[in-house]
């Protein structure tokens, strides 16, 4: 009897939303988990890195890693099951860009520890201590992982086959990416196993804009009750949908909130967030100096929005990523 094909199963810097759509195959996952071998998963089943370690290279012919380094284990991980495995699939927006995370990176390390153990009102710390990778106490030596000064997409430290966006990915793509990686179905390397399209080209709402929308100002979702057969841009709520990769399903669209971009660029952009101004600057209406400051200021937290999930591997954390990797 051939020997099944091994799948590991692993989150870095994540949530687990990702291991839960993997769950959400529902039926499908019964018929996965009885084509593979799965070796390891956290998540679902008991392992011992000793376990991975032992294995050839190349041994395990899918690693599916969710989630962004943050963290010396991650790395660790990271490499470890880049070497054991045929292929690697970045799954989810933060493995992909740097997910919600990666918004980290507009602080310093030294800035978070001092909130989140020092500043925070409800933090009682008279000592003032932050966690340390190494600590002797009782004679005893007790490690913890180094917390990184930046947070790093997968691809800024290991080489990645295949691309997954979504946060989390719908379970049709998933199934359909596992399936093609075990038939040998696959794009060329490097590829998003997601559709090449814009969020607007299936956008529900999409046939029902206006043939010319005019922008003179923003409103954020919870100011207005929004009508649900509307274009969002249409109706001066920020909706990043023209500049992003289509294939979550318009989960959000549908239950009336504008896109956040969890899917990355569009195929042959680089980076969302100015291809989303080009796009938005083309729409506003607006030329007295004090309505352009007007319609600007209604942007709240402009940066953060449009950088949501993407920061780190955008032009505003890959200097700095490249930098923090060669230290």
């Amino acid at each position: 009897m051939a020997e099944k094909p091994k799948i590991a199963i692993y989150g870095l810097g994540a949530c687990a939303g990702c291991d839960q759509a993997i769950i959400d195959l529902n039926e499908v996952m019964l018929q996965v988990a009885d084509a593979v071998d799965i070796v390891l998963w956290p998540l679902a089943m008991d392992f011992k890195y000793s376990r991975i370690q032992a294995m050839q290279d190349g041994e395990i012919a899918l690693s599916i890693l969710s989630g962004s380094v943050r963290n010396a284990d991650h790395q660790k991980m990271a490499e470890l099951l880049r070497k054991k495995s045929k292929i690697v699939l970045a799954m989810g927006a933060c493995a992909c860009f740097g997910g919600v995370s990666g918004l980290a990176n507009f602080c310093g390390k030294e800035d978070i520890f001092n909130w989140v153990y020092r500043n925070a009102p409800t933090v009682i710390n008279p000592t003032g201590c932050f966690p340390q990778p190494e600590t002797d106490l009782n004679g005893y030596k007790l490690t913890l992982p180094e917390f990184f000064e930046h947070v790093f997409t997968l691809d800024q430290v290991i080489d990645v086959d295949y691309y997954l966006p979504g946060c989390p990915p719908p379970p049709e793509l998933i199934g359909n990416a596992i399936v093609a990686t075990l038939a040998g179905d696959l794009p060329p390397k490097g590829s998003a196993l997601a559709p090449r399209k814009a969020l607007c080209d299936t956008c529900p709402r999409n046939l029902r804009k206006p043939n010319r929308m005019e922008i003179r100002s923003f409103r954020r979702i919870h100011e207005v009750e929004a009508d649900p057969d509307e274009c969002f841009l249409a109706a001066g709520i920020i909706c990043l949908g023209p500049a992003t990769r289509s294939g979550c399903g318009e989960t959000c669209i549908r239950i009336n909130v504008p896109c956040r971009g969890c899917f990355g660029p569009v195929p042959g952009v680089m980076e969302s967030a100015p291809k989303f101004l080009s796009t938005l600057s083309s729409l506003l209406v607006v030329e007295r100096d004090d309505e352009i400051k007007e319609a600007i200021d209604s942007i709240d937290d402009p940066v953060g929005y449009l950088y949501r999930f993407s920061q780190p591997s955008s032009i505003l954390g890959q200097k700095i990523a490249k930098k923090g990797l060669e230290n």
